[in-house]
């Protein structure tokens, strides 16, 4: 079963572009780049495939220095003449495992330009300190996580909950099946093994293993992205307790009740944000744009998926008869699997969304999410409770350039027009839950559309 996925789009440019840079797509393991790779080859006369953890395909690299002669090499392998050599994807697969591999890629680009060239890998940033010459400028990126709402809709062939998904704005009639659809994918979270089981199974029975084997795989990764014993502890320690921290701010200091340092904890946090298991999503106190990330402030604790966490948790049972979601783990889940989603939409760059602050001793504010559209920053809540709530939304209003603000909840589309606790004039636009993935959109259809009534 091969998954859809938006960055699909982007590769078919890429093939597209007359002068185009080797490609590397770069993400987790197990979020479906080698898949995602094998569907797209289809489109080629001819492929080859190389996966760079297996000693036969290093060998071409490790025997030749110059990219003329592995090009040669691996036609002749693979009984390609040299002739198609436009009509032909090179894929190398675990890119991270050979160093010297990563280095040639420049070369790719400036002998053999006519050969399409792909490269995936999972620990790339620890790989790249080990690169004599990284190929700046040589290469580009794209990046991939696991699948977002709109393509676990994809996965389930339910192309009318798509089209209406894609309808702006929503039509009131779809929005209960959306929910219960949105319900499930918000309990099995989005790693293409975990949808491709529960597609088969329907059972939540049949998926701790699949979970556990997922884990189970970055653990013992752990020695990969550590240089000595301690590290190696650390590491282990926030792998076995940060998700008791989801969507929670945190300190470095004692994190988990342990006794290890603020300098070691935020090492090894790093480590684990390289390798895309864990982000570290962090603060701003700005209202206009440009956003800066206040990186002296607490960040907030963003796992690769929701899923896994709602796995460790044991919570996954008693979801399925909640009827609000907001309401599971300390209303953690949710905002959680908003921000996962608003992160699965940066295919292009590594951007990470930002939370605002306010902090007065008195008085401190947070708003969960902040979304840079032109000159605005657009404040973001993600809760069920009533609009006269949303105190640090007001806040941010107070405080910004514009009138415009979000509410992510568990009821229908509106919008509305309301006050600050001080009188300043505002509008909200609510969107469901399911809609975190067509936020862009909504930003452009709400300012475009919406203004105040002087």
């Amino acid at each position: 079963m091969n998954f859809q996925r938006h960055i699909t789009g982007h590769l078919e440019n890429w093939k597209k572009n007359s002068d185009k840079k080797p490609l590397v797509i770069r993400g987790a393991r197990q979020v479906g780049k080698t898949t995602l790779v094998q569907d797209f080859a289809k489109k080629y006369k001819n492929s080859i495939f190389l996966n760079l953890e297996k000693s036969a395909d290093k060998r071409v690299f490790e025997e030749h220095d110059d990219v003329e002669t592995i090009v040669e090499a691996l036609f002749l392998t693979n009984n390609i003449s040299v002739r198609d050599l436009n009509d032909t994807l090179l894929f190398i697969d675990e890119i991270q495992e050979l160093p010297k591999a990563i280095q040639l890629l420049r070369y790719f680009y400036e002998d053999k330009p006519q050969l399409h060239v792909i490269a995936a890998g999972s620990l790339l940033e620890f790989a790249i300190k080990d690169v004599k010459s990284f190929p700046v400028g040589r290469i580009e990126y794209l990046y991939l996580y696991p699948l977002n709402f709109a393509e676990y809709l994809k996965a389930l062939e339910h192309e009318t909950a798509l089209d209406q998904l894609n309808t702006i704005p929503i039509k009131p009639y779809a929005h209960t099946t959306l929910m219960d659809l949105f319900h499930r994918y918000a309990i099995i979270g989005g790693m293409p093994e975990v949808v491709k089981a529960d597609l088969k199974t329907k059972s939540l029975a049949d998926l701790p293993k699949v979970y556990e084997s997922i884990w189970s795989t970055y653990r013992n990764d752990v020695e990969k992205y550590t240089s000595n014993a301690t590290e190696r502890r650390v590491i282990k320690h926030i792998m076995e307790v940060a998700h008791l921290y989801v969507d929670e701010r945190i300190k470095f200091q004692n994190f988990g009740n342990s006794n290890y340092r603020s300098r070691e904890v935020g090492e090894a946090m790093r480590n684990l944000d390289d390798a895309k298991i864990i982000q570290l999503i962090y603060p701003t106190t700005d209202t206009e744009n440009p956003i800066k990330s206040n990186l002296k402030k607490s960040p907030r604790l963003q796992f690769l998926d929701t899923g896994l966490i709602n796995h460790a948790l044991g919570i996954q049972a008693q979801m399925l008869g909640m009827e609000d979601l907001s309401n599971s783990f300390k209303g953690a889940i949710i905002p959680h699997l908003i921000t996962q989603e608003l992160i699965s939409l940066n295919t292009i760059t590594n951007a990470k969304p930002n939370f605002w602050v306010r902090e007065k001793n008195q008085a401190s504010s947070e708003v969960d999410l902040v979304y840079p559209y032109e000159d605005k920053v657009i404040p973001i809540e993600i809760k069920s409770g009533a609009k006269g709530t949303l105190k640090s939304l007001h806040q941010f209003t107070i405080r910004a350039n514009h009138p415009y603000t979000i509410r992510i909840y568990g009821g229908n589309f509106k919008i509305e027009e309301d006050k600050t606790l001080d009188g300043t004039p505002y509008l909200l636009m609510n969107l469901p839950y399911y809609l975190g993935t067509q936020l862009p959109k909504y930003v452009e259809f709400f300012v475009k559309n919406y203004g105040l009534n002087q």
